[in-house]
């Protein structure tokens, strides 16, 4: 019997490997009701879109859906789409860059009075800020009010029912996005690195191209992208401050459902947007994973 005893070290590997079985088989059944919550909400609706997408008015397989939102004036819809998400993306990077950059250097106590500053707008409803600025930049309100009483020249300006309008409305609802993304980077700054730098004569410039932009510049593309993707499918904001002349998709894919009951065109625009995040995406994935190569190598030499 003494012979059949097992080592004090075999007792242990196989007590190991036993709870190793178990927290397996726990986190499984752990998973279990997240992947049908994601299944049921997320994967079987899209794929239900994209059936829809690809399914002519006789039942069969087509792709005129896609066809006909990649041609005439849908095609320049979308394009307008991705202009003014991007030109949102890039505005709202300069204000947020320029804010975020003064709360990470304020003391804590300030800092955090200035993020509630910025955040807590975002919490009032989209539709109560947006027409908040169309009061504010119509014809009559307050900006074309103070320009004309300063004699500014061109004033009264043409703010609303226009690119300009909608890239001015929706900056003002990502930009808290922005600032949270860029702020939370700017903080794990080492002060350190630019006070070095100081000391060995560089100048302000070049510390700030050569130093802080590289290390702020993940939160950069993290924070555009953010924007970007966010404003491709955003309604409220350009269908009230563009009008009937400034569409932008999202706008679309409500006439075509609401109005024209063209569920199979809607689908197909809903489907390409979704390309274009996941396209979004990958290009940050991309980037990502260059500046790790980039550092292992550095790193390695």
């Amino acid at each position: 019997m003494a012979g059949t005893a097992l080592a004090p070290g075999k007792v242990r590997v196989k007590k190991t490997s036993a709870m190793r079985g178990h927290r397996s088989r726990l986190a499984l059944v752990n998973a279990v009701p997240v992947t049908v919550f994601l299944l049921v909400l997320f994967v079987y609706p899209i794929i239900g879109v994209l059936s829809l997408s690809l399914k002519g008015d006789s039942g069969g397989f087509t792709l005129h859906w896609y066809a006909d939102a990649l041609s005439g004036v849908n095609l320049s819809v979308l394009f307008s789409t991705l202009r003014i998400s991007a030109e949102t993306a890039v505005l709202s990077l300069l204000v947020g860059f320029v804010l975020a950059h003064a709360i990470a250097r304020m003391r804590p106590v300030f800092a955090a009075l200035a993020m509630l500053i910025v955040v807590v707008p975002h919490f009032i409803s989209a539709l109560v800020r947006t027409y908040g600025w169309i009061i504010m930049l119509g014809e009559h309100g307050l900006i074309n009010s103070l320009a004309t009483s300063v004699h500014a020249p061109g004033a009264p300006y043409s703010l609303l029912y226009n690119e300009t309008g909608v890239v001015i409305g929706t900056t003002s609802v990502m930009l808290p996005y922005t600032v949270l993304v860029l702020q939370g980077v700017m903080r794990g700054v080492d002060g350190r690195l630019l006070a070095a730098a100081a000391g060995f004569g560089a100048s302000r410039l070049t510390i700030f191209r050569r130093i802080y932009l590289p290390l702020v510049a993940p939160g950069i593309g993290t924070a555009g992208l953010l924007s970007f993707i966010l404003c491709l499918g955003y309604y409220i904001t350009p269908a009230l401050m563009g009008g009937d002349k400034q569409t932008v998709v999202a706008a679309l894919i409500d006439q075509q459902v609401m109005k024209q009951d063209q569920w199979n065109s809607a689908a197909a625009f809903g489907v390409i947007l979704l390309l274009l995040t996941f396209a979004g995406l990958g290009v940050l994935g991309l980037a990502k994973l260059r500046r790790t190569k980039a550092h292992a190598r550095r790193s390695s030499s």
